[in-house]
């Protein structure tokens, strides 16, 4: 029941957001930061899924937005598993994926998944830090907000 709810939640946070123009971002900050942040606030988006249409549509636009807008202090992306093949061969996402990190968000990729699929040194080039992350995504889950797409 938690978890449906924190999905609808989440849904709905997701699919109120305005799309990323070509002109700009068009979500301001002072329409949507919220009340208050605090040391705590930090979020690891664990992305595994090899569909484009879920990187664009809410993996990228919900964490793009939430570090650009002050939702979270600090924001993680994790490029796990069929999303690392996904982002070697797709010039929109990675370009997406450069303007995430261009306002703070940490994208790491996983070592192990990145060199199943041959595509460590594509990430690498993009400026993604690929590191096995085994050990990472276990602290993560018991330090901070994982959710995972």
């Amino acid at each position: 029941m938690k978890k449906t709810i924190l999905f609808s939640i989440i849904l709905f946070t997701i699919f109120s957001l305005p799309l990323r123009s070509q002109e700009g971002f068009t979500v301001s900050k002072s329409e949507t930061q919220m009340t208050e942040n605090t040391d705590k606030e930090k979020l690891v988006v664990v992305w595994t899924s090899g569909d484009k249409e879920v990187a664009m549509k809410m993996v990228f636009m919900y964490t793009f937005n939430a570090k650009k807008n002050g939702w979270w202090e600090e924001i993680t992306l994790l490029v796990w598993g069929p999303s690392s093949r996904l982002l070697s061969e797709d010039k929109e996402l990675q370009d997406y994926v450069k303007d995430m990190m261009d306002v703070g968000v940490n994208v790491i990729a996983c070592k192990g998944c990145s060199d199943l699929y041959e595509v460590s040194d594509e990430l690498e080039k993009i400026g993604i830090t690929v590191k096995y992350t085994g050990v990472d995504l276990t602290n993560f889950i018991k330090e901070r907000h994982v959710v995972t797409f």
